[in-house]
């Protein structure tokens, strides 16, 4: 069966652009292939964190991934920094990579000039992201389009240490969500919806209520026109929308506009589709936040799970790159 690997990191909240662009993917893809997912808390570490607050996004973050419809019993769901196994095939990955691919990455670049201060783990996190899913034998990676160039790393990385040392790491393949994949702010629709805090009122929260997001919805920005029609570029207000409304709904966001002729009844049913999708979702997210005993268990549960292939391609990397093996080994 196709293996399939991602993760999220736990900062900030969970929004809408998450959600759809991809969650609810994952959600399908664990019953179609072994689909791992994971908390990338140690992704979080290329910048200075709060402690208690990471401890408690992270635990946060997985009852978000539960609530949406990961199945414990059907997919492998773990926190990061819960498998060695990560950080130890890092430091093959950092010695397989070159410091001209690492300093290429559009990401690092972009973060970087933001910076006051730019932590060693900023510019190789993406060697950790390639043992992410080079550990567990991954086939195919579901990314958005910001995430393209770490795959395309990651499988030269791979390839690399094939010819180097012999048939090792699966050479993964990236995979790219339907309708919703890029969902862009309420507010600004040529720029992502994201987590800032500057872009509150064009963010749908995961846990925001009901008269929020009609309130978010109904303030969204279109255009002058009144025209109903999916066009990126001449229309991205519009086409957002139907982005949305499209992906909340199973529909293309083509299919989506047919039967508009104004923007009124465009946002009030793109604000009704996204409540009614995350009702349930915020109905269980409450009940596992009332016993984070349970998640902690399926985390542990997952992790050994998780481990179980890990372990194997950690140790067949180390003997095929030449290192001793240990005395217990």
């Amino acid at each position: 069966m196709t293996r399939v690997f991602s993760g999220i990191k736990p900062t900030g909240n969970v929004h809408l652009g998450n959600l759809l662009g991809a969650l609810v993917h994952w959600v399908d893809d664990q019953h179609r292939a072994e689909s791992t997912y994971c908390v990338v808390d140690l992704h979080a570490l290329t910048v200075p964190q709060d402690p208690a607050e990471l401890r408690a996004t992270s635990m946060r973050l997985a009852q978000i991934l539960l609530a949406v419809g990961l199945d414990p019993e059907v997919c492998t769901l773990f926190v990061q920094s819960h498998l060695t196994e990560h950080t130890e095939l890092t430091w093959l990955m950092e010695c397989t990579a070159s410091y001209g691919e690492l300093s290429r990455m559009t990401q690092f670049k972009d973060k970087s000039d933001k910076a006051a201060f730019v932590s060693g783990g900023l510019f190789t996190y993406p060697a950790l992201m390639a043992a992410d899913i080079l550990v567990h034998d991954t086939d195919e990676v579901p990314v958005g389009d910001d995430q393209r160039q770490h795959v395309e790393l990651t499988r030269d990385i791979a390839e690399r240490f094939n010819s180097r040392y012999g048939t090792t790491f699966v050479v993964p393949r990236a995979t790219y969500p339907p309708a919703g994949a890029r969902v862009m702010d309420l507010q600004d629709p040529t720029s992502k919806m994201s987590k800032s805090e500057d872009t509150a009122s064009g963010t749908i929260l995961f846990d925001d209520d009901p008269t929020v997001i009609e309130r978010k919805f109904k303030r969204a920005v279109t255009d002058n026109d009144a025209e109903v029609r999916f066009d990126v570029a001449a229309k991205p207000g519009v086409s957002n929308l139907l982005s949305i409304l499209g992906a909340a709904t199973g529909r293309t966001p083509e299919q989506a506009a047919e039967g508009y002729t104004q923007y009124g009844p465009l946002k009030a049913d793109a604000a009704a589709a996204v409540i009614e999708l995350l009702g349930p979702m915020q109905a269980r997210f409450a009940e596992l936040t009332a016993d984070p005993g349970e998640t902690a268990r399926l985390l542990a549960a997952g992790a050994a799970k998780a481990r179980e292939v890990a372990s194997t391609t950690v140790t067949r990397a180390k003997a095929n790159i030449g290192l001793l093996p240990s005395s217990s080994a």
